[in-house]
């Protein structure tokens, strides 16, 4: 049943798989969620401190050129789980759902002909560039850092996020809706560096919307050489 698959052990696995591969902030809640669902408290202090301690072994974007269909022809989540279960960690012995345990969710699928057949991944990655053994990371520690200051908490994905910005210090710019920031940029107003504050986006006030659209115009004033955040 999901009760006897949603363990503490599977709840870790999930952090560091997810922190192993650049760490999405949608996760962030979606697992919070899960786990508090199973009666399993876990927080972003823990993700923090797990992020802090584990390898960052792919590129994907978007903190990497690489889409999900590379990452998986250089070796994918097979590769990543060997790599993990060999240093001890990942928790191997635990129930899932095909049966068996983290080895067997490492085989790769193929077809002999019409019958289909599990096979070891490969010892190694076929692209370097994307997906990287331990001995190799990209960085020593993973993908998610979780903030705190006067404005409150918040995560951000720090393996999408060049060193070189992670750092500023800037006036501040109001905007109620994503739409009013890119209209502004739209129309040539958004000069200077500047950290952009879209007011009313919580979950308690709209539903936590993703703010995507935000990315190209905040990018593109990165190319200019300007210093932004969100």
């Amino acid at each position: 049943t999901l009760a006897d698959v949603v363990t503490e052990q599977s709840i870790v696995n999930g952090m560091v798989g997810l922190l192993a591969t650049g760490g999405s902030t949608n996760h962030t809640l979606h697992l919070v969620a899960m786990a508090r669902a199973a009666g399993i408290h876990i927080d972003w202090d823990d993700l923090d401190a797990l992020s802090r301690a584990t390898p960052l072994l792919a590129r994907i974007y978007p903190n990497g050129s690489g889409d999900v269909n590379q990452f998986h022809d250089a070796g994918g989540l097979g590769f990543i789980i060997e790599q993990l279960l060999d240093v001890g960690m990942l928790h191997e012995d635990i129930p899932c759902v095909h049966g068996g345990g983290m080895r067997q969710q490492a085989l790769r699928p193929q077809l002999d002909g019409t019958s289909l057949e599990w096979a070891n991944v490969a010892a190694e990655s076929s692209d370097p560039s994307i997906l990287r053994p331990l001995s190799e990371a990209f960085d020593k520690e993973g993908g998610l850092r979780r903030l705190q200051g006067n404005l409150g908490r918040a995560v951000v994905k720090v393996s999408a996020v060049a060193s070189e910005h992670r750092g500023i210090e800037a006036p501040a710019r109001i905007f109620e809706t994503q739409d009013a920031l890119i209209a502004a940029f739209k129309a040539g107003k958004l000069e200077g560096d500047f950290i952009a504050v879209v007011r009313g986006q919580g979950p308690r006030a709209i539903g936590m919307p993703e703010l995507h659209k935000l990315t190209p115009p905040l990018a593109a004033l990165q190319d200019r050489g300007q210093r932004v955040a969100l």
